[in-house]
């Protein structure tokens, strides 16, 4: 059939366009894993992705946007910004778990979360494109006085489980067991997301 792009028909161009930020996104996102923000080049990720390095700005413009792709794919957020009100904490909760146990993204993750602790531009990214807009809709589900510094502060809490349980390791936060980490912590999630 005419207009069909099946299986045997060809890509159009928003498909091929998909296909190219899938494939530079994933090399940018192992080059970020493997020599941190500072030292990946947009040469290094067409190279990485077969492509030429006009086409990876073409799709995404800069090497901050580049990363922001990257960061949102290897810690995605719909969970987190999709739960309501009361399911806000095991959501936030989920999202730190579900990446950083997963071994497929954790060193991805763990990567770029170095780089952001590390690189200037790398967190002023993390910060304002990837978690700013996140933090925005958790305030807005929150709701009421003191919205937005509840929302950072339920950030402030994974973030801090993060860092300690992923990247120093402090020993009585690495070796809970995920069961454990959510008994003691779900509480004090729960009481900043209630309404005063």
């Amino acid at each position: 059939m005419s207009g069909d792009a099946g299986e045997s028909g060809p890509a159009t161009r928003a498909e091929r366009r998909r296909r190219s930020e899938t494939v530079i996104r994933d090399a940018a996102g192992a080059l970020f894993a493997e020599h941190g923000y500072e030292r990946t080049t947009i040469r290094a990720v067409a190279d990485r992705a077969g492509v030429d390095p006009a086409l990876v700005m073409q799709n995404f413009g800069s090497k901050e946007a580049l990363f922001a792709a990257a960061a949102r794919w290897s810690t995605p957020l719909d969970g987190l910004v999709a739960a309501g009100r009361t399911e806000l904490p095991q959501a936030a909760l989920e999202h730190v778990l579900d990446t950083f146990e997963d071994p497929e993204r954790r060193a991805a993750a763990e990567a770029l979360l170095r780089s952001c602790l590390t690189h200037p531009a790398a967190q002023a990214v993390l910060r304002d494109q990837v978690m700013g807009a996140a933090q925005q809709r958790v305030a807005s589900t929150i709701g009421g006085p003191d919205a937005a510094l509840r929302a950072a502060l339920l950030n402030a809490c994974v973030l801090g489980l993060t860092i300690s349980r992923y990247l120093v390791e402090v020993p009585a936060v690495a070796d809970a067991t995920a069961t454990d980490l959510e008994r003691v912590l779900r509480p004090a999630l729960e009481r900043l997301v209630e309404p005063t």
